[in-house]
């Protein structure tokens, strides 16, 4: 093999701790920036938001090689920012308030037949996404929606409205059973059923 290629492949131009600290500045950065730009950007994509997170992602890159373009480097790059995650992730899953600082808490969009306005325009969804998220949970429109909330991790849970229990409806329903029942022993005893 040309010993240009197996250099050009291998040979770091960067010190091995600048190619883990890169990649390790950048997380915290993207984690930052995506907690301030909302829930959304994670879960709820539209076709611009798909188009910001690929630049977002090729934007960065230099970043976290620097002008390193070795194989090693981009693995030191690439294991570099797995274990972050991980360790992150296992930190986090140990610190509820940390994680809630993180991540975020659950946002209600919508609650008792009123769409929060304020909230959804916070966290940038729109009605039509609303009752997307409605419709894909096997709710047929916002007239069935009780509540529905944001998640941190950016999926919209729906709970339906359930039929009110209504107790006079009940004792009603149970009168008109206990009358048929009656009837029903009346037509027996005189041989008709």
């Amino acid at each position: 093999m040309d010993s240009k290629l197996l250099s050009d492949m291998f040979y770091l131009g960067l010190p091995v701790l600048e190619k883990v600290l890169r990649p390790v500045i950048v997380y915290v950065f993207l984690i930052v920036a995506l907690r301030l730009a909302g829930k959304r950007e994670l879960a709820q994509l539209n076709p611009f938001d798909l188009v910001v997170l690929l630049t977002l992602s090729n934007t960065v890159q230099n970043a976290i090689i620097g002008e390193d373009s070795t194989v090693i480097g981009g693995l030191i790059g690439a294991t570099t920012l797995l274990a972050v995650n991980y360790l992150v992730a296992r930190f986090l899953n140990r610190h509820e308030k940390l994680q809630l600082l993180v991540e975020g808490g659950t946002e209600v969009l919508f609650e008792r037949g009123k769409m929060l306005k304020d909230e959804m325009e916070k966290e940038s969804i729109s009605k039509a996404e609303l009752e997307a998220a409605a419709r894909k949970q096997g709710v047929a429109s916002l007239d069935d929606v009780e509540r529905a909330v944001l998640e941190p991790s950016g999926d919209i849970s729906i709970i339906e409205r359930k039929p009110s229990a209504d107790p006079s409806l009940h004792e009603e329903l149970l009168r008109r059973l206990d009358q048929i029942s009656r009837e029903l022993g009346e037509l027996r005893a005189r041989g008709n059923v």
